[in-house]
């Protein structure tokens, strides 16, 4: 992962955000940011050092954790750490007019989709619908091909053998200061604030 590292001294540390906390204002505003980042991750990051002390799992990588570890709160903590990892970096508060993906993600998706458009649509009704707290995946499989998976709570794609590409968080920390229970408001509003670039470079091509 770019954006989480360690060191032999305090395992895990979090990562630096690429924008200011307010940059993200309307879609998310500042308070959210810092709730959602400042305490939430925080307290993941924190609760998955104290779990890998002096355990097995001490060594590995975030990745390599979160393939290998039980069910139960180890898991639970690494899969956040992960989750919340990949979603902090996939926005920009300056996204271009037309901001749609672009080059090999773009052939992709509308290879696996048959449109932008029809893409979003099948992000935002797999998000309605999911019930309770977890996450809406935009995933690739071993093949190449593009799917979209849900997940409760912590669970993630790496735990499936998948590529996370894009995620929707759905837990009510990430919108509801924000939004209330219009989650799919919130779900819609994502799309101005998505960096394609991030995304396309998690492809494996």
């Amino acid at each position: 992962m770019s954006t989480y590292f360690r060191t032999t001294q305090t395992g895990f540390q979090m990562p630096a955000l690429i924008y200011p906390t307010n940059s993200l204002a309307p879609v998310i505003s500042q308070t959210t940011i810092e709730y959602h980042y400042g305490k939430h991750l925080q307290a993941y990051v924190d609760n998955l050092n104290k779990y890998i002390a002096d355990s097995d799992y001490e060594n590995m990588t975030l990745r390599e954790i979160v393939a290998q570890a039980p069910p139960g709160p180890l898991f639970n903590n690494a899969g956040q750490v992960l989750n919340h990892s990949l979603y902090f970096e996939q926005f920009t508060p300056a996204p271009p007019g037309n901001n749609r993906p672009t080059g090999n993600l773009k052939e992709f998706i509308h290879f696996d989709f048959g449109s932008f458009d029809i893409f979003k649509r099948k992000m935002e009704d797999a998000a309605a619908s999911f019930f309770g707290s977890g996450w809406i995946w935009l995933t690739q499989e071993e093949s190449g091909k593009l799917n979209i998976s849900g997940y409760k709570n912590g669970d993630n794609p790496i735990r499936h053998r998948l590529t996370p590409l894009f995620g929707i968080d759905l837990w009510e920390h990430a919108y509801y200061l924000d939004y209330q229970n219009r989650r799919a408001e919130h779900v819609h509003r994502l799309w101005n604030i998505v960096d394609w670039e991030m995304i396309e470079s998690r492809l494996d091509i």
